[in-house]
């Protein structure tokens, strides 16, 4: 078993997408509308769908925004390199919603920021 996808609803499919492919460097794997069903999904990710997990964009026609709700937390990725990580991320228009910096009480070095929905995206910087 391994973990396909993280489906997020998003009231804008195009600013969302700009978001990740832009701010977050992921590629657009996929786009595909289902009129009857009124509603678009896109994929995107770092690698194929094949080799590693990706987000599922969900757009439902006609419905503008959501509420997130206390039990979504957030989505982890690793980087090289929080600090540098971060300054690209304000560079291209990103929300930084927490420092880059060690964890309370461990070495981690993280950092978060947030989409133009409002969900918070984590980065962990890759251990030594």
């Amino acid at each position: 078993m391994r973990i396909l996808h993280t489906m997020l609803r998003t009231g804008n499919l195009d600013r969302a997408i700009d978001f990740y492919t832009n701010v977050l460097n992921m590629k657009l794997l996929r786009r595909h509308e289902y009129p009857h069903g009124k509603f678009t999904l896109a994929f995107l990710g770092y690698q194929d769908e094949t080799q590693g997990s990706v987000i599922e964009l969900t757009y439902n026609w006609g419905v503008a925004s959501y509420e997130i709700g206390t039990a979504y937390g957030h989505i982890a990725i690793e980087v090289d390199d929080v600090y540098l990580a971060c300054e690209q991320v304000k560079q291209r228009g990103g929300k930084i919603v927490r420092e880059p910096g060690p964890m309370s009480g461990s070495t981690t070095v993280l950092a978060f920021i947030e989409d133009p929905d409002g969900y918070k995206i984590e980065f962990i910087q890759k251990k030594s």
